[in-house]
């Protein structure tokens, strides 16, 4: 337990935060029985070639889902696998994440194709339609309105949102954008739901960073937490936000947005507070070269795993900010799209508060994942100044029994895994831009003058 103390101009507070603790070594690999022995595309193969009939995985019921932000590097491969276990997707997005390509002149490693060449390319291997919607979310309110009207989906995922913290930091004009787009996308969505009068599930893709990676004395549950006000009342409430970057303050802002919808228009909401990404593939990009999902390895939107991975696949020094001491939570890509299906199948009923889940497979501290990486692939460990704002060292203890209550059997960072992402990095090396791969900005004019040493066409690759 902790004490948190808070202080209004008419009020103060003083909240005794009750939280369970559990050992840490029951933590360091997620899930119970995590699985590390088969190939996650292995493993999901399978499943996805036990469709029943119906057209209809597992059992459950075929649903309507509109996928925001489907182009994206969490939201195409979630669309192939909710399309393969038999559900109508429609994917939506404006591109803008390849317009940040353009501006940032640094492509995905891997040569993506665009929307229609992906629908078309998965209709011939799958049998199944797609449909794309080029769509601004939150700049075009009526459009989207209307779509949900024609469409009456069953449930929306939305991943439509500016998904990097260091862009976010980047400028001024990053820091605005992300804000704009983010808030304004997600209050345009609520809206939307409620003057469509469709009742649509909303499974909203958010963020760990929610929670801040400072030391909170205890488990971080999973999006409530108890306190005790003063004088002795008991309390259930949102975990207080403590985000690290603008891009997370968005993330937070969100909460509180779907928070208040759910209140007052009883929309059914589920916020899913995801750790970092790692790999590329799945079982349904790896059927089609042109079905490849986007790979990022520079210093704005490339994941740390995977940012080690290609470096260390191609001879470059791993690039560990500060001292490595950060503990952050993995999940590895296919489990993402696995968990927003599981998020559908059980959506909070009417008028029941806003569903939170912890979407991590583990946690581990970056520079022991730096070495995993270093190990197997016989690269150096760089320590660079560290370009954010954040504490040098931190511990995480997260609740993540959720998902594992619903069956979820993680998949785990696990050498024999990191294959299929080096086999990846290996086929299209000689896409790298190797200036692009050191961190590009800087959360403030401190951390920018610690990195003014770091020099971009420093970096040399093997190719």
């Amino acid at each position: 337990a902790f004490l948190l103390y808070l202080e209004l101009p008419t009020m103060k507070f003083l909240l005794l935060i009750a939280t369970l603790t559990t050992p840490t070594a029951a933590f360091t690999t997620g899930f119970a029985s995590p699985r590390t022995a088969q190939s996650p595309l292995q493993k999901f193969q399978l499943n996805a070639e036990s469709v029943a009939s119906d057209g209809v995985a597992n059992g459950t019921d075929k649903k309507k889902i509109i996928v925001l932000g489907g182009d994206g590097f969490c939201g195409w491969p979630t669309s192939l696998y909710l399309s393969d276990q038999g559900h109508d997707v429609v994917v939506v997005d404006n591109l803008s994440r390849r317009n940040i390509d353009t501006e940032l002149g640094c492509d995905s490693l891997t040569p993506i194709q665009p929307p229609d060449v992906r629908v078309q390319a998965w209709k011939e291997v799958s049998g199944k339609d797609m449909k794309f919607v080029n769509l601004d979310v939150a700049k075009e309110y009526d459009l989207l309105v209307q779509l949900i009207k024609e469409e009456k989906p069953d449930s929306i995922v939305h991943f439509a949102e500016q998904r990097a913290a260091p862009y976010s930091m980047k400028t001024s004009k990053t820091k605005r954008y992300t804000v704009d787009n983010n808030v304004s996308g997600s209050n345009n969505l609520c809206c939307a739901v409620i003057d469509s009068e469709v009742d649509a599930h909303i499974v909203h893709l958010g963020t760990m960073g929610v929670y801040g990676y400072g030391t909170s004395g205890g488990e971080i549950p999973e999006g409530y937490i108890d306190v005790i006000l003063p004088g002795g009342r008991e309390a259930n409430i949102l975990h207080p936000a403590y985000p690290g970057s603008v891009y997370h303050a968005t993330k937070c802002l969100d909460a509180l947005l779907f928070q208040f919808y759910q209140k007052n228009d009883q929309l059914r909401v589920t916020d899913l507070h995801q750790g970092i990404v790692w790999g590329t593939n799945t079982p349904q990009t790896i059927k089609d070269e042109r079905l490849i999902n986007r790979f990022d390895y520079d210093g704005d939107y490339g994941t740390v795993l995977n940012r080690f991975l290609m470096q260390g696949a191609m001879g470059v020094p791993l690039t560990v900010y500060g001292t490595g001491g950060q503990t952050r939570g993995f999940i590895h890509i296919t489990d993402t799209a696995r968990c927003i299906e599981i998020a559908i199948n059980n959506p909070p009923a009417e008028g029941e508060r806003v569903e939170i889940f912890n979407q991590i497979a583990e946690t581990r501290r970056v520079r022991d994942v730096a070495k995993l990486v270093a190990d197997q692939t016989n690269v150096e460990v760089n320590m660079l100044p560290n370009p954010r704002q954040e504490a040098a060292e931190n511990e995480l203890d997260v609740s993540n029994r959720k998902f594992c209550s619903l069956g979820l059997d993680p998949i785990t960072l696990d050498a024999a895994l990191f294959d299929e992402v080096t086999e990846v990095v290996n086929k299209y090396k000689h896409r790298c831009d190797p200036t692009k791969i050191l961190p590009a900005s800087f959360w403030n004019k401190k951390r920018a003058e610690e990195c003014a040493t770091l020099d971009p066409s420093s970096v040399k690759v093997n190719v």
